[in-house]
């Protein structure tokens, strides 16, 4: 009896050991930043509004989520965002706009008082982290001028290099990532509107 009593103590005091080593484990957080440079001939200073931004229901927690095999992920409980992934692209895309548009009149959705000359919605399709390896973003954008009605759409692929095995590395090529983004819708943005069609949308093939 004594024997079963010192084994169910041990195994009790494992386990709040274990417990306890859980609890205070601390978590560390990630930001995305703007990481765009400024272009030599930027267009002129326009108000621009990002948002809504969707990102894919498996990445959409506060947890890192990472590659581990093409079928498989592990979320990294004490790896994480330190906003909601929506938030942080939509404003790493916002910093990365107004330093390639030459503006400081870009916000992120919603905004009061704010009357913007363009609305820029961003559907992320993939946005997967392969630590030590890469970070991708797959990216559906539509560019609306809102007064003289015509859109621009179109898709970004965009996979950067991770340097480093850290998760402030990956955040950091995902950061490199949302700037290819950015760019393109730049451009977009720039283009003006359509000559052509007369729908008034015009897609840009990437």
């Amino acid at each position: 009896m004594a024997g079963r009593i010192t084994r169910l103590n041990l195994i009790v005091f494992v386990t709040v050991a274990i417990a306890g080593c859980s609890a205070s484990a601390p978590a560390r957080f990630y930001t995305l930043e703007s990481t765009a440079l400024p272009q030599a001939a930027p267009v002129a200073p326009e108000a621009v509004m990002v948002g809504p931004v969707s990102v894919p229901a498996e990445v959409d927690q506060p947890q890192v989520v990472v590659q581990v095999a093409p079928n498989r992920v592990e979320v990294e409980d004490f790896d994480r965002w330190a906003a909601p992934l929506s938030d942080g692209i939509a404003r790493a895309i916002a910093g990365d706009l107004a330093t390639e548009l030459g503006t400081p009149d870009v916000v992120t959705a919603p905004a009061a008082n704010f009357d913007p000359a363009y609305q820029v919605t961003i559907d992320v399709q993939r946005f997967e982290s392969i630590r030590g390896q890469a970070a991708l973003v797959e990216a559906v954008w539509t560019v609306r001028r809102i007064a003289g009605g015509y859109t621009r759409i179109g898709r970004t692929v965009a996979r950067e290099a991770v340097q480093g095995d850290g998760f402030d590395a990956l955040a950091a090529a995902h950061s490199r990532a949302l700037a290819r983004v950015s760019g393109d819708i730049a451009t977009a943005i720039r283009m003006g509107p359509p000559h052509s069609p007369s729908d008034g949308t015009a897609r840009i093939p990437q």
